[in-house]
């Protein structure tokens, strides 16, 4: 089943390449990568490496007593759960992460996933934040548009406080269904409020580092106006946590930048079209290459700080 998945990801990325050189031709998109100009190129790589570290470091946080003296293996973990989730369609790729977390490290199966679910509530809201600023921007950047950013941003410190009402109200009013769902959120929250918090900086960081970076490089390709680069990068990567995601974002992600672009007010000139189509494929490609680096990267540095083995095997060695 592995193989055909994988086969079937690989077939659809050159079905997306040869796509891509029957519409535009690759020497045309990558032409625009020339105007970049390389320094920018490998900035934006480096960011979007850096928030790699940021999220294994939330993870690292979150379960502190489990990864102690672990972090490169955790960052291998995590690394290969992002490969996996960009691989595989429809979010299967999200059930490695409590698998993973079980057989690396002890975290139990079902507190693996509670934690998760309340990590992507916690990405969802970061994600929308951070596109947000594109709605200031768009507003003139008054300052009752800050004024709500802000509030809205702050939002999930401002209700953990009334976490046991709020929860104890979803149980009464919510469907039978939806039981579960509010008892996962509940065993995943944490109940430190100062680990709560670290965990919400650090996602804000994460989803802020990446929205700027993506919405730069649109700018730099030639989206206008501004506004609308934020509205790309919200699109894009909402089109990757959404059921109908494909293998490798194939299609589905730059749809999305075109979506979100549009949403924000992008430029409907003569020849915006065109710019918006060859940003969004390259903007996806950024995204792929920065995926297969940071994965790169999780490989090596265990085998370079000599902790190549997995932590059980060392653990046996040494018994």
């Amino acid at each position: 089943m592995k193989n055909r998945i994988a086969l079937l990801a690989v077939a659809l990325i050159l079905l997306y390449a040869a796509f891509v050189q029957w519409i535009w031709g690759w020497p045309a998109i990558l032409a625009a990568w020339a105007e970049v100009g390389v320094p920018s190129v490998l900035l934006a790589l480096v960011l979007l490496v850096g928030t790699y570290f940021v999220r294994a470091h939330r993870i690292a946080d979150y379960f502190p007593r489990e990864t102690a003296g672990r972090f490169l293996w955790l960052f291998r973990v995590t690394q290969i759960h992002n490969m996996l989730n960009i691989m595989l369609p429809f979010r299967t790729g999200e059930t490695s992460f409590p698998l993973l977390m079980r057989s690396e490290f002890g975290v139990p199966l079902a507190h693996g996933t509670s934690a998760l679910l309340v990590l992507r509530l916690l990405d969802l809201h970061a994600l929308l934040a951070a596109a947000g600023i594109g709605l200031v921007a768009g507003a003139g950047y008054g300052l009752w548009a800050w004024l709500l950013w802000l509030a809205f941003l702050l939002s999930p410190i401002v209700v953990l406080p009334f976490r046991d009402p709020v929860l104890a109200l979803a149980r009464r009013k919510l469907p039978q269904r939806l039981e579960k769902f509010v008892e996962e959120v509940d065993d995943g929250i944490p109940r430190n409020l100062a680990a709560f918090v670290r965990a919400w900086a650090l996602t804000v960081l994460n989803w802020g580092v990446k929205v700027l970076v993506l919405a730069w490089v649109l700018a730099l390709m030639g989206v206008e106006p501004i506004a609308a680069c934020f509205g790309g990068a919200l699109g894009g990567e909402l089109s990757s946590v959404l059921p109908v995601h494909a293998p490798a974002g194939v299609g589905t992600y730059p749809a999305g930048i075109a979506a979100g672009a549009a949403v924000f007010g992008v430029d409907r000139g003569a020849g915006a079209a065109a710019v918006l189509a060859k940003a969004s494929i390259n903007a996806h490609l950024l995204m792929i290459v920065s995926a297969l680096a940071g994965t790169a990267v999780s490989l090596a540095l265990p085998i370079l700080a000599g902790a190549g083995r997995r932590p059980q095997d060392r653990q046996r060695q040494g018994d």
